[in-house]
């Protein structure tokens, strides 16, 4: 399931940023955040955008204030609440300046960019991240937006899948519930 290639694209940066610069828990472990928000700001683009050059320690801080507010959207969806989720989408999207943009790049045709008009490294991101979860929040696949579902988990997803069943972070947090349910039936 593709809403569109620049839409997945910043979407999944949604979940990475969210997923490398929040606390919370991942695969049953406490996750107090990243020691270097930089670093783990420049990773997580990386997974997306493998040429993506690089996050400066205040970049990273600041995205890491970005994630914690694009979490709310996640979490919200998750709770069922889509009105919480588009307003806080709407708040980042004023917030941003968010700005269509058509820009062809690296050989690959015009497609649709937003960006803030603060032209910082978060405002961009934020512009760019909260108009790909709009879109997503605005169309028919809203619930493709998620919370792990793995005990003390708590990293975000999207669901690309086909029959839009997705419930975990990883195969990992899939694993081990499955591992869990396994060992508790053959006690």
């Amino acid at each position: 399931m593709d809403f569109n290639s620049h839409t997945d694209g910043v979407v999944r940066v949604a979940v990475a940023l969210v997923n490398a610069l929040t606390p919370g828990e991942e695969r049953g472990r406490p996750f107090p955040g990243p020691v270097s928000a930089g670093e783990a700001a420049t990773r997580a683009l990386r997974t997306v955008y493998p040429s993506y050059a690089g996050t400066t320690e205040p970049d990273g801080a600041a995205l890491a204030e970005v994630a914690a507010r694009l979490r709310t959207v996640f979490a919200a969806v998750a709770a069922g609440d889509i009105d919480t989720a588009a307003t806080q989408v709407n708040t980042l999207l004023v917030e941003s300046d968010a700005r269509p943009m058509l820009e062809r790049h690296d050989g690959e045709p015009w497609h649709l960019h937003f960006h803030g008009s603060g032209g910082t490294v978060a405002g961009d991101w934020a512009a760019s991240c909260a108009t790909g979860l709009a879109i997503v929040l605005g169309g028919e696949f809203h619930d493709r937006l998620g919370v792990c579902t793995a005990p003390h988990c708590d990293r975000v997803y999207v669901d690309v899948s086909r029959n839009g069943t997705r419930r975990f972070c990883s195969t990992a947090c899939q694993n081990r519930v499955k591992t869990a349910a396994f060992r508790a039936r053959n006690r």
